[in-house]
């Protein structure tokens, strides 16, 4: 069964970093986790910065450009958000999204980033 690990969330102060780390398991011939969304309750989710895996090219929300840089680590096979001068406002659930054998895998619970004054 088909799997995303995400890890790296907590609480931090603003001006702070973290970064967020997912993984899919559990495929059979092929992952290719491509995205990172977040989700404040209230709001709809929203896409926060994806990578296209054919050229590389990564594309930022307006709100956390120069600030979160998206990356694949190819030898441990994760999908990485680096958050780097974390302000308030960035405080959601965030969700990492990833298509596993040619589907996409289901919405995780997400991982919590709370970022205080």
């Amino acid at each position: 069964q088909v799997q995303l690990m995400e890890s790296g969330g907590g609480s931090v102060q603003a001006g702070e970093s973290l970064r967020l780390s997912c993984r899919a398991t559990g495929y059979t011939y092929s992952e290719n986790c491509l995205a990172w969304f977040r989700q404040v309750p209230g709001k709809e989710r929203e896409g926060v910065a994806s990578i296209d895996t054919d050229n590389g090219q990564k594309t930022y929300a307006n709100s956390v450009k120069g600030r979160f840089t998206i990356y694949k680590d190819e030898t441990e096979k994760t999908l990485n958000l680096q958050m780097n001068n974390l302000k308030p406002e960035d405080s959601a659930v965030y969700y990492c999204r990833c298509l596993a054998d040619e589907r996409w895998v289901p919405w995780t619970q997400g991982i919590q980033v709370t970022v205080s004054e």
